[in-house]
């Protein structure tokens, strides 16, 4: 409590603020405790019939799943191999991508089970499972695994393009992996230097790509001496993903002119290409082909499409994806599910039929809706102003066996807080913890967060006062919310009060960003005392220095021992380096204060005066001024 006082107390704050006393116009308390029971109701607005809830552990009838249960039931041994056998599973393309997908959190397991596959049922395997195979083994350190599944890919002549390539080499480089990084890189470089499909493969897209379609184009297809297989297609396919129109072309004729039957591992690699916004309709006319010719987009496909389709806002066709998985046999997990809702909540004019048709899509496959499910939804809501509606997705979310939590009542807070309904975001609190729930360092960040977004920065400092005497130390995510607030409202002093003191008596680490945006603006204010304190305190944490602003200011508006105050400051050493020196002298030059660099000069170390460097640039100011005289 004395800490919080001091810190204000540094701020100059009136004791009004202590004192200040929130009015709400419409008593959010009354809004929570009166909610419609069921959920059916929303999904019915937007004429989305639904099915009663059901809360029935439901498993999935389709192929993959029994083979996953199985896998995951017990650690892997002889016996599980020969359960595994005995249950005489459909091992096909998409069973197995599915599985594997599913065991990414048991790499070791992912990897026996692909063994025992291969080695045991004389599976063929394909690239995009040895390629996701070897992410899962990279990403977990398994190194051992992760070279005999490569040395096992070479010799079924597959190779790992490039995509894959980069992918495991930059996860090794984040990981500080130098030396499976360079073996791996040596590896590659190898492998494409010994790769002839390869060469056959961009002499065959050479073709392609060389002029448009026609009889002649196909008659030098054939002329090249291709021997069509699995991995030909994919290599082919992949060579032509910036041109999807022509992939198409080739993919059809491959099968009308080479007279080759296309499967689900090709299949899968031609909606890849397609999925994207210059060729959605052939992507879509390319699924329900693929769904005819019985084939399914496996689950490694759709995550990678519809991250994709998210990533590049376009939500109606994830979701329309989404609803075609979840009628055939490899269901998107509920992560994926929660990803979706996400996007689709982060948009800035959410869609609710699009969130109402996933959580339709999810029920009907014998689900009852998680603690997140609820919360996507929410958010969804909450995130439109649409408060009514997020109400009674809580009460439901109750029925259904969940508390609201941190993460319920903080998605409320920030929703009213953008809807400009701050005091009733103020109340949330109240009503958390009537219902038992403590608010978290999260829930004050965000309700502080929608008052500086206001402008109200006195009631964000109230809030972070009480905040503080509950025991929670802001963290450097808030502290950078507060200065952009006191910055926004022109309070700079205030701002590196806050910062100072913060550092001060709670040992916070400002970040690095934080520091520059006050510096920037305390010396757009000509307060360059205080900027070279914050220099000092970006000294300390170990950020590098920071001399651009403090040049440009120096040599435009401050004095010869501003500069000299500067160069203590700069370096860790007794003297900065002497390109500092140069840096600030040009820079005094160019703003025509000759006088003051001079005097600068005599001011500096002898080892300075005496540079060679130096003497050549005053001897040039030397030389330009008498001639101009």
């Amino acid at each position: 409590m004395n800490q919080t006082k001091r810190i204000l107390s540094s701020l100059k704050l009136t004791n009004s603020i202590y004192s200040t006393r929130f009015i709400t116009t419409h008593s959010l308390s009354h809004q929570v405790t009166h909610l419609s029971p069921s959920i059916s109701s929303l999904f019915a607005r937007f004429h989305a019939p639904i099915c009663v809830f059901s809360h029935q552990n439901l498993f999935f009838s389709s192929k993959p799943e029994p083979i996953l249960k199985l896998v995951v039931s017990e650690d892997w041994s002889k016996e599980l191999e020969q359960e595994l056998f005995d249950s005489k599973p459909e091992l096909t393309h998409g069973n197995v991508i599915y599985v594997l997908k599913r065991l990414d959190k048991d790499p070791f397991k992912a990897f026996k089970f692909f063994i025992w596959v291969v080695d045991e049922n004389g599976f063929e395997p394909s690239s995009a499972m040895y390629s996701l195979l070897l992410q899962i083994l990279a990403s977990n350190k398994l190194m051992k695994e992760f070279w005999i599944v490569v040395t096992k890919m070479k010799e079924h002549g597959f190779f790992i393009d490039g995509d894959t390539y980069k992918t495991i080499l930059l996860g090794f480089k984040n990981e500080k992996m130098s030396n499976e990084a360079s073996a791996f890189t040596h590896f590659y470089n190898r492998m494409v230097q010994d790769n002839a499909a390869d060469s056959v493969v961009k002499e065959f897209v050479d073709v392609v790509m060389g002029s448009e379609w026609s009889d002649e184009v196909e008659k030098r297809l054939l002329d090249v001496k291709i021997s069509v297989s699995d991995n030909f297609v994919v290599g082919v396919l992949k060579e032509l993903r910036q041109s999807p129109l022509k992939a198409v072309r080739v993919f059809k004729w491959l099968n009308e002119g080479c007279g080759w039957k296309h499967n689900a591992v090709t299949y899968n690699a031609i909606v890849r290409v397609l999925g994207r916004y210059d060729s959605i309709h052939e992507f879509w006319i390319m699924v329900k082909e693929m769904k005819s010719e019985g084939h399914d987009i496996d689950i490694d496909t759709y995550v990678k499409i519809s991250r994709r389709f998210q990533k590049i806002k376009m939500l109606e066709d994830a979701v329309k994806l989404y609803e075609h998985m979840m009628d055939g046999p490899y269901k998107p997990s509920m992560n994926d599910c929660s990803l979706l809702l996400r996007s689709i909540s982060a948009n800035s004019n959410p869609d609710m039929e699009l969130v109402f048709r996933v959580a339709k899509k999810y029920e009907e496959a014998g689900h009852t809706l998680s603690k997140s499910f609820y919360d996507g939804i929410h958010r969804s809501l909450t995130s439109v102003g649409r408060f009514e509606e997020a109400e009674e997705i809580m009460e439901a979310m109750r029925k259904g066996g969940h508390e609201p939590d941190n993460i319920t009542y903080s998605q409320l807070i920030y929703g009213l807080g953008k809807a400009g309904r701050l005091e009733e975001a103020c109340e949330v609190i109240d009503i958390m913890e009537a219902n038992g729930c403590v608010p978290d360092l999260k829930t004050w960040t965000i309700l502080i967060q929608g008052h500086c977004a206001a402008g109200a920065v006195d009631k964000a400092l109230f809030f972070f006062a009480k905040m503080m005497e509950n025991d929670f130390d802001a963290d450097a995510d808030l502290l950078d919310i507060l200065v952009k607030g006191f910055l926004k409202q022109n309070k700079t002093s205030g701002a590196y009060k806050l910062l100072v003191e913060l550092v001060k008596n709670v040992r916070l680490k400002p970040w690095q960003a934080t520091f520059k945006n006050i510096i920037d603006t305390l010396l757009g204010e000509r307060k360059v005392e205080e900027a070279l304190d914050l220099l000092r305190l970006m000294k300390k944490h170990n950020y590098p220095p920071y001399p651009e602003p403090f040049n440009k200011y120096i040599s435009k508006y401050g004095t010869v021992e501003n500069a000299l105050d500067f160069f203590k400051v700069l370096s860790s050493k007794d003297y900065p380096a002497v390109s500092a020196y140069q840096i600030m002298f040009q820079a005094l030059f160019q703003e025509g204060r000759y006088s003051e660099a001079k005097d600068l000069l005599y001011k500096c170390p002898l080892h300075i005066r005496k540079h060679k460097a130096i003497c050549s640039l005053f001897g040039s100011l030397e030389t330009r001024t008498t001639a101009s005289s």
